[in-house]
C-alpha cells in the first residue's frame, strides 16, 4: 500500500466515523470535525493522485486553476459559515446539495470533452484497459452519463427547493396539468438519449446527445420538486442530499477515484435512510412524497380565524404566572422559533424555570422545521444541554403528566387531528401529544395554518391558551415577569 492509498483509507474511515458521530446530538460536533478532517485528507490525496484519463495517462493538473479554485472555495465556505443566519440554514443546505450535483455534472462533462473526445476513436479499447471492463469498456460511458443526469437533476431540484424554503417562490405545490405525463415523458426522453449516447462512440454525436440529455435532466429536476409542498421539504432536502452523493459516487467511477466512490456512496446511502426515517415519522411513503401535492390546500380548508370557536388568548403576565407554578415544563420548538430567533430566550427562560425547581425538557419532532435536525441545530446554538432534547417516541408518554407545554411556532407536528380525525389530510401522522398536557401555551403570531394548510383543533381546546405575537418578544416579556416575581 502506497501513501496515497493510505490517505484514501484514513479519509474513508474518518467519513464513516464522522457520520456515526453526527447520528447523536451530543457527538455531532465531533462528527462534523472528523468529516472535515477526512475531506482535507481527500483533497490532498486527490491533488497528489488525481486519477487517470482514458488510455491510462495520468490526468494533468493546471496548478493555477487548482489553487485558485481551492482558495475561492475556502473563502466562500468561511463566508457562508460566518454570514448565513440560522434561519437560512435549510436554504443553504439545499443550495450546497445543488453545488454537489453541479460539481459531479461538470466533472463528468470535463472528463468527456477533455479526455474522451480527443481520443474518441481509441476510447473503447483504452477504457477497457484502465477501467472496469463491462460491455467492452462501456461502463466508463455509463458512469459519465449517470454523473451528468443525476448531477443535473440534483442541481436544478436543489435550486427550486432553496427558492421554496426562502419563500422566493410559493411553498405550496405547483400542480401542472398532466404533470405526471410530462414528468414521465421527460424521464423517458432522458433515458432514450442517454442510451443512444452511451451506444455511439463517434465523438460529436454522443456529445450533442449528452448536452440535450443534461438540459432535459435539469428540467426534470425542476418538474420533480415544484409539485412538492413545503410540509415535505425536510424529506426533499434529505433526498436531494442523497442524489448529490450518488452523483459524486458515479463521478468517482469517471475519475477512477476510489475515495470519491466511497464518500459518495456513504452520502447517498445515509440520505436515503434519513429520508425513509422522516417519511416514517410522517406516516407517509417516499413515493407519496415524490408524487407531490401535499400541503396545497387553501386556507379556506381550515386555516381562517373565523373558523375557530372558543379560542382563548393570554398575556405575557398571565403566561408567566402559569409557568411560575409549574413543576414540569416541555418546550415544543417549530419553524416559528427559527423565524423569531427565539432559541436564546427559550434557553434563558428554561434556566429561570429550573432555578424555581421545574423540570424542563424539549420535545423534538423528526420533521419540525425545514430540514432534518433543524431544531437540534437551533437549540445547540443556544447551548441547550443535549440530555434535555428528547425525541418524539421517548417523550410522548410524558405529556399527560406535564404541567405546562410551551409550543413555539410549531403547528402541524402538534395537530391532534392527525390522531382524532381519520378524514384529515395528515391522518396517521405521528405527532407530539402536546394536547394531553394540563396546560398548553401556544406562542404563535396568528391562527394561520401550518404547511399542511389545515385547521389545528388544539387551539380550541379548553387547556390551550394562545400567546399571540412574535415568539422572541412574547417570551422576553414572560421572562421579565418571571424574574420580577
Amino acid at each position: 500500500m502506497d501513501l496515497i492509498d493510505l490517505l484514501f483509507l484514513i479519509a474513508a474511515v474518518l467519513f464513516v466515523a464522522g457520520l456515526k458521530g453526527m447520528a447523536r446530538v451530543s457527538t455531532a460536533r465531533r462528527g462534523n470535525l472528523l468529516s472535515a478532517l477526512g475531506m482535507l485528507l481527500a483533497i490532498v490525496a486527490t491533488v497528489v493522485h488525481p486519477g487517470f484519463a482514458p488510455g491510462g495517462a495520468p490526468i494533468g493538473l493546471d496548478w493555477t486553476w487548482l489553487l485558485g479554485g481551492i482558495a475561492l472555495g475556502a473563502i466562500l465556505g468561511v463566508l457562508l459559515a460566518l454570514m448565513v443566519k440560522m434561519t437560512a440554514m435549510p436554504e443553504m443546505v439545499a443550495l450546497l446539495n445543488g453545488f454537489g450535483g453541479a460539481a459531479s455534472l461538470l466533472v463528468a462533462l470535463s472528463a468527456f470533452y477533455g479526455d474522451y473526445l480527443p481520443n474518441a476513436a481509441d476510447a473503447p479499447a483504452a477504457l477497457s484497459g484502465t477501467h472496469l471492463s463491462i460491455l467492452g469498456g462501456h461502463v466508463w460511458m455509463i458512469a459519465v452519463v449517470a454523473s451528468i443526469l443525476v448531477g443535473a437533476v440534483t442541481l436544478t431540484g436543489s435550486v427550486v427547493a432553496m427558492l421554496k424554503l426562502a419563500e422566493k417562490i410559493s411553498g405550496t405545490p405547483v400542480l401542472l396539468p398532466g404533470r405526471h405525463l410530462i414528468l414521465g415523458g421527460t424521464f423517458l426522453a432522458v433515458m432514450a438519449l442517454s442510451i443512444v449516447a452511451g451506444w455511439f462512440w463517434s465523438g460529436q454525436d454522443a456529445a450533442m446527445l449528452l448536452i440535450v440529455a443534461a438540459i432535459l435532466s435539469g428540467i426534470l429536476g425542476i418538474l420533480a420538486v415544484i409539485p412538492i409542498g413545503g410540509a415535505d421539504m425536510p424529506v426533499v432536502v434529505s433526498l436531494l442530499n442523497s442524489y448529490s452523493g450518488i452523483a459524486a459516487s458515479t463521478a468517482g467511477f469517471v475519475m477512477n477515484n476510489p475515495l470519491l466512490i466511497t464518500a459518495g456512496a456513504l452520502v447517498g446511502a445515509s440520505g436515503i435512510i434519513l429520508s425513509q426515517i422522516m417519511c416514517k415519522a410522517m406516516n407517509r411513503s417516499l413515493m407519496n412524497v415524490l408524487v407531490g401535492g401535499f400541503g396545497g390546500a387553501a386556507p379556506a380548508a381550515g386555516g381562517g380565524k373565523s373558523e375557530y370557536v372558543g379560542v382563548k388568548s393570554t398575556s405575557p403576565e398571565e403566561a408567566a404566572m402559569i409557568l411560575a407554578d409549574a413543576s414540569s415544563v416541555i418546550f415544543v420548538p417549530g419553524y416559528g422559533m427559527a423565524v423569531a430567533q427565539a432559541q436564546h430566550v427559550v434557553k434563558e427562560l428554561s434556566k429561570t424555570l429550573e432555578k424555581r425547581g421545574a423540570q424542563v425538557r424539549y420535545a423534538i419532532h423528526p420533521v419540525a422545521g425545514r430540514m432534518p435536525g433543524h431544531m437540534n441545530v437551533l437549540l445547540a446554538e443556544a447551548d441547550v444541554p443535549y440530555d434535555q432534547l428528547v425525541e418524539m417516541d421517548l417523550i410522548n408518554g410524558d405529556f399527560k403528566n406535564t404541567d405546562v407545554v410551551v409550543v413555539i411556532g410549531a403547528n402541524d407536528v402538534v395537530n391532534p387531528a392527525a390522531i382524532e380525525d381519520p378524514q384529515s389530510p395528515i391522518a396517521g401522522m405521528p405527532i407530539l401529544n402536546a394536547h394531553e398536557a394540563r396546560t398548553v401555551l401556544v406562542v404563535k403570531r396568528s391562527l394561520s395554518p401550518g404547511y399542511a394548510g389545515i385547521k389545528n383543533p388544539l387551539f380550541e381546546r379548553d387547556n390551550a391558551l394562545m400567546c399571540f405575537g412574535d415568539g422572541k418578544a412574547f417570551l422576553e416579556e414572560v421572562l421579565k415577569e418571571l424574574k420580577a416575581g
